[in-house]
């Protein structure tokens, strides 16, 4: 048989339905212990323990910002091009042991015939420390690729869109934001050719060149400033 609402919350504690009743039920039976169902006042700083661990060592504060960055001011765009640095630099220099793999495999498919034993030839001949061999170029031209992908989009947008006015921005804003990621890709990739053309070298070239420091000055030799 079905309970009406009264008879239900007259089963249920009061704090499960009415936050003040029990806010007040539980200040004199607690009244040096925030409540647990009360949420906590907003602190300007937040609390970390010190080096003496967790009740040892002195503690210290750390504030929160508390600024936002304004959009498309030089904040703004100092912040994109450093997430882009670290969301394209970082991760394909962590799979540069794949990224050697496939150049091999493209290079020479009858030597290196899967990834798998891509992987058995490289630590043959090579060792573990081979697996990361062009990761210098990788880090670098990752990092330029992407704090030019990421910067000038944003850049390409806000130009686009007061090009067009404000009425056509949002008529168009698909297509201005295409266009802005456009442009802004063309040129992270010319930013990113250089150290590219070094790193195949270095990857699939072995006796080329150790890295970046030197593969660079070989390169501009042999095909030029525009190879």
């Amino acid at each position: 048989m079905a309970l009406s609402d009264l008879s239900r919350d007259s089963l249920l504690p009061s704090f499960l339905y009415s936050p003040r009743s029990f806010a007040a039920a539980a200040s004199p039976r607690f009244p040096s212990s925030p409540s647990p169902y009360q949420a906590p006042a907003a602190a300007p700083a937040a609390r970390l323990v010190g080096a003496g661990g967790v009740g040892g060592g002195r503690p210290f504060s750390i504030r929160a910002p508390n600024e936002k960055i304004e959009m498309y001011s030089p904040a703004f765009y100092a912040a994109c091009t450093a997430g882009g640095i670290a969301s394209c630099g970082l991760t394909h220099m962590a799979v540069t042991p794949l990224d050697l793999v496939k150049c091999n495999m493209q290079i020479d498919p009858a030597k290196y015939k899967s990834i798998t034993s891509g992987f058995g030839v490289l630590l043959k001949e090579q060792g573990a420390r081979g697996f990361f061999r062009g990761w210098v170029p990788t880090l670098l031209g990752y990092s330029a690729q992407g704090a030019c992908k990421f910067g000038f989009y944003e850049f390409f947008k806000k130009t686009y869109s007061d090009m067009a006015g404000p009425e056509n921005a949002v008529k168009y804003k698909t297509l201005i934001y295409l266009a802005g990621s456009a442009s802004a890709e063309v040129i992270a990739d010319i930013a990113l050719c250089p150290f590219e053309a070094v790193k195949v070298r270095v990857q699939t070239q072995p006796g080329f060149a150790r890295g970046l420091s030197d593969g660079l000055p070989k390169f501009i030799k042999a095909e030029g400033a525009a190879g």
